[in-house]
């Protein structure tokens, strides 16, 4: 599809048969909605000194690891991810686990769960049902209830606040329910900047241009590493297109030599997820970077994070991908929701 393909309503309707463009844009709604989701599920303050495990994978997982980055500073305890069957070898007992899957029936978050069950961890689950919740029911353990009816990729703000809240509960994070509020209020307000409606020069869309075409690295650090991650996950299964993540300064060693060869292999471009907190001396990585790549031929873009604390500029940059994301699946042609490679993979390994 052409770059010039227009990206107003009507233009991305004829694509997004599956309506994922109404609900990335209802993430303020979904932020807020989250914490009634939290209290239905009467979960217990309860003290775990070993600190919280986020079991899960894709949208689960980028919660969690939003989470992490939003509590970085502020965190009195160790948060990690587990992305795998197993939970890491240090779980112990006094450890909170939360085992997260939109559709309840992924079987690395099942095995987790099993984990943290055998290990006798306070273990708390959040899905919509499928065999986590039964199981979790039947063992008494709390169930944070999701709604259904969307792609897992979407309860992004679902999983993010429920992660928050139970860092809270465990004594691992502050509560950050004011700080959500006023990042809702910020991404409405974003969302109405940056989508359908908006001009053809707004953000979003001559990014999603400049990107078309390309295979695009996206780069991040610190803060903006999980949402350069996120990024590059929402393209490969929204587009239906390669992207690749990379974080900084570590690619400075190694993957910026690769752009030596780059023009040998296809056309690709590097986006650079820049924030206000990074250390100065990654955000003069950030330029001299894009010069180089620039220099050997690579389109390269750099987006600051935009809000006055670390949740809405983490927000405003989740947002802006998603939504970027789409229209490159508007102008490539093809309905961002269904995900057959991935069905295709689960359906092998269930012997279906």
């Amino acid at each position: 599809m052409s770059t010039t393909r227009p990206l107003s309503r009507d233009a991305v309707a004829e694509v997004d048969v599956s309506g994922q463009f109404d609900e990335v844009l209802a993430l303020p709604e979904h932020l807020r909605d989250a914490f009634w989701r939290v209290e239905s599920a009467n979960l217990r303050p309860h003290d775990s000194p070993g600190g919280l495990i986020i079991a899960g994978v894709g949208g689960a997982a980028a919660g969690g690891a939003l989470a992490r980055a939003a509590l970085a500073d502020v965190a009195s305890r160790p948060i990690a991810l587990a992305r795998d069957y197993a939970l890491p070898p240090w779980t112990t007992p006094d450890t909170t686990v939360l085992c997260a899957s939109y559709g309840g029936n992924t079987e690395e978050t099942l095995a987790a769960y099993e984990a943290a069950q055998a290990l006798g961890a306070n273990t708390i689950v959040v899905t919509t049902g499928g065999k986590l919740a039964e199981q979790a029911r039947a063992d008494g353990v709390p169930v944070v209830p999701l709604p259904g009816g969307f792609e897992s990729r979407a309860a992004i703000g679902y999983f993010l606040v429920v992660a928050l809240e139970v860092a809270r509960l465990c004594g691992t994070g502050e509560s950050m329910r004011a700080e959500v509020d006023v990042a809702a209020e910020h991404a409405a307000r974003l969302a109405a900047d940056w989508g359908p409606e908006a001009s053809e020069e707004s953000l979003a869309k001559t990014l999603a241009r400049g990107l078309h075409g390309t295979i695009p690295q996206i780069a991040g650090a610190a803060i903006t590493a999980p949402v350069a991650y996120r990024w590059k996950t929402q393209i490969n299964e929204n587009a239906k297109a390669p992207a690749f993540y990379a974080r900084l300064p570590e690619l400075d060693h190694n993957e910026l030599v690769g752009w030596d060869g780059a023009s040998d292999f296809g056309v690709f471009s590097a986006v650079f997820l820049d924030d206000s907190d990074l250390h100065p001396r990654v955000r003069q990585r950030i330029e001299l970077t894009r010069g180089l790549i620039a220099s050997r031929g690579g389109a390269t873009f750099r987006i600051e994070s935009t809000g006055q604390t670390r949740l809405q500029r983490l927000i405003s940059l989740i947002l802006l991908g998603d939504l970027v994301s789409l229209y490159l699946a508007t102008l490539r042609g093809v309905d961002p929701g269904p995900a057959a490679a991935a069905e295709s993979l689960r359906s092998a390994l269930s012997g279906g």
